[in-house]
């Protein structure tokens, strides 16, 4: 027990990492679905084509693969480096190849809501001029991230769980490796295990009720 609480600091800080890789990638995917979901909505065939391919490819593709591909093509190969510092070239690292990954699923995510959107008010807004990113941007999408808190809050409940395997792709500062380390030089496995548990329950869980909280209060009727 003496132990595990001289390792409590490493674990925290650990788990600290995976919470503000959660916070990045949250952002950076939110942004990027967006701009998937609008092109896959899009009247231009191509855009619409790419924004299918994208999301088909991506979100089939395990994400230990996502992230080595970032960590050994992305870096490695092409020498893509955004800081001289390891530790935070491989924290952004991780971080693109997650939001790119997560951004796939929030794609679909905001899709389905833009589905619920009468086909009546996007006619209106074009009778009115508007392009059709206008009407998108104006009318459709806020009444489709109305409609979709819910599963935004699963998708960014799964992403933070993602996190936990950022060492895939080099980022050896996340809770996992901790762990392991802590195993390999304690042996003590259970209590760390229920300690890290706890502390994911503790994000995720305000995440879910709040999500599922804010759905009702944002609820359109039809």
């Amino acid at each position: 027990m003496d132990e595990l609480i001289k390792y409590a600091p490493a674990l925290l800080g650990g788990f600290l990492h995976n919470v503000q890789l959660s916070l990045v990638c949250a952002v950076l995917s939110l942004v990027l679905g967006t701009i998937l979901v609008s092109m896959r909505v899009s009247p231009t065939p191509v855009l619409r084509a790419a924004g299918a391919t994208y999301v088909n490819i991506v979100r089939n593709t395990p994400l230990t693969l996502v992230l080595a591909f970032s960590a050994l093509g992305l870096s490695d190969t092409l020498g893509l480096s955004f800081s001289k510092e390891p530790s935070s070239n491989a924290f952004w690292l991780v971080a693109l190849g997650l939001s790119v990954y997560t951004a796939s699923f929030v794609c679909e995510a905001l899709r389905s809501g833009i589905n619920t959107v009468p086909l009546g008010q996007a006619e209106a807004a074009r009778a009115i001029g508007l392009t059709f990113f206008q009407s998108l941007r104006m009318i459709i999408l806020p009444q489709a991230f109305r409609v979709v808190v819910a599963p935004l809050g699963s998708v960014m409940i799964a992403m933070i769980k993602n996190t936990t395997v950022a060492m895939a792709g080099g980022y050896l500062a996340d809770s996992a490796f901790v762990m392991k380390d802590t195993f390999d030089q304690t042996g003590a496995s259970i209590p760390i295990f229920l300690g890290v548990i706890v502390a994911f329950m503790v994000i995720t869980l305000p995440i879910g009720f709040f999500t599922g909280w804010l759905a009702n209060r944002l609820a359109v009727a039809r």
